[in-house]
Order: structure tokens, then C-alpha cells, then sequence
């Protein structure tokens, strides 16, 4: 695996630059709730997606 030696170097040169990168902010009551929708619309979808397969390959549709 000819790939695999390489890791190492990549790591030394991108280390320094993450280390450049500015701080995260904390999160506010906004950010929360935009979070907390963002998700549990993720997860209605999934649930939708999910039966939606399920009748499918069942042929129920």
C-alpha cells in the first residue's frame, strides 16, 4: 500500500493550518432551536423515506 506512507507527511502539514483557523462562538438560544428544527426535520424525512420503501417493496403501492 503505496498510499499509506504518505499520511504521515500530510498530517505535519496540514496540523499547522488548523491550528490558524479561528475559534467556534458559542451557540445562542437562535442557533439552538435552528439546531433542534434542522434535526427533527432530518428525522421526519428519514421516517418518511423509510415507509415509503417499505410500502414499496412490499408492493403496497
Amino acid at each position: 500500500m503505496a498510499g499509506l506512507e504518505h499520511i504521515p507527511r500530510c498530517l505535519l502539514a496540514f496540523l499547522p493550518l488548523l491550528c490558524l483557523l479561528p475559534t467556534a462562538e458559542a451557540m445562542d438560544g437562535g442557533d439552538a432551536v435552528a439546531l433542534l428544527i434542522g434535526i427533527s426535520i432530518s428525522i421526519f424525512g428519514f421516517c418518511i423515506c423509510l415507509g415509503y420503501y417499505a410500502k414499496k417493496r412490499n408492493e403496497q403501492l
